[in-house]
């Protein structure tokens, strides 16, 4: 039950700042952009194959879908930053992170709180996407299951991120600090597959897996694979942990 009042305390502070609207009108206009892109390319294709007299299958799903949802993830990768910088950077500035501290809720639920909070405001983000892909099934066929496995990806994906600010916003009381060093390691985790790409041994490996790009590629394409969530899941977790701990230190120090 606490966790709930604090993730509801997180979303009303969102909204009661310029941060939510700021981001979600952002999300709309270059999720909404890439999504008219996707849709005019598809349409112009199927045009000239018409005139030309070719008649192949047009993939709705490799020709938009896939494209969008892996374009989707990259917006994520610049908006969650703005998202977690906040969560405990502006309690540490403003001095009521001693309230929390010294409160009866238990750190783990006001981790959870404020993460899940977080959860919130980006699954709202992600809706607006569903409206767009809304208008394909008006119009056409599409099939709905990879669809659906897209967004669990970006789900998880986006949690795994949240996870990793959230901890790296309860290092420190500038909220500019926390944004730059959340999108630096996040980039760094994005990257890590490019970087690993041409090598063979066990380290690259190792490095590949640790790519959110990697993982999130198959959920792009409407699989669901179990290895890809346990990863997931197990970052989230980590970042969660790591939180926890860093709350510890605090309240030792205090």
């Amino acid at each position: 039950m606490n966790t709930f009042t604090v993730a509801r305390k997180e979303l009303n502070s969102y909204f009661r700042s310029p941060i939510a609207y700021g981001v979600m009108a952002f999300f709309a206009l270059i999720a909404g952009y890439f999504f008219y892109v996707a849709v005019v390319f598809f349409v112009r294709r199927g045009m000239e194959s018409a005139m030309m007299g070719q008649s192949f299958p047009m993939d709705m799903g490799e020709m938009i879908i896939r494209p969008l949802f892996s374009n989707i993830s990259v917006i994520g990768l610049f908006l969650i930053p703005m998202i977690t910088m906040r969560l405990f950077a502006e309690e540490k500035r403003t001095g009521t992170i001693e309230l929390l501290l010294t409160s009866p809720i238990s750190d783990l639920e006001i981790i959870l709180g404020k993460w899940l909070g977080a959860m919130v405001l980006y699954m709202a983000m992600l809706a607006i996407s569903a409206l767009s892909l809304s208008v394909l099934f008006v119009y056409g066929h599409p099939d709905w299951k990879p669809i659906l496995v897209g967004y669990l990806g970006l789900l998880l994906q986006g949690g795994c991120l949240l996870a990793i600010g959230t901890f790296i916003s309860n290092c420190t009381k500038n909220q500019i600090v926390a944004g730059v060093a959340g999108f630096a390691i996040m980039l760094l985790l994005w990257v890590l597959d490019w970087a690993s790409s041409f090598g063979t041994t066990v380290a690259d490996k190792v490095i590949s897996y640790l790519s959110v790009l990697q993982h999130f590629d198959t959920f792009s394409r409407g699989v669901l694979d179990t290895k890809d969530i346990v990863f997931y899941l197990s970052v989230i977790f980590v970042g969660l942990f790591l939180t926890a701990r860093s709350m510890e230190s605090l309240r030792w120090r205090a």
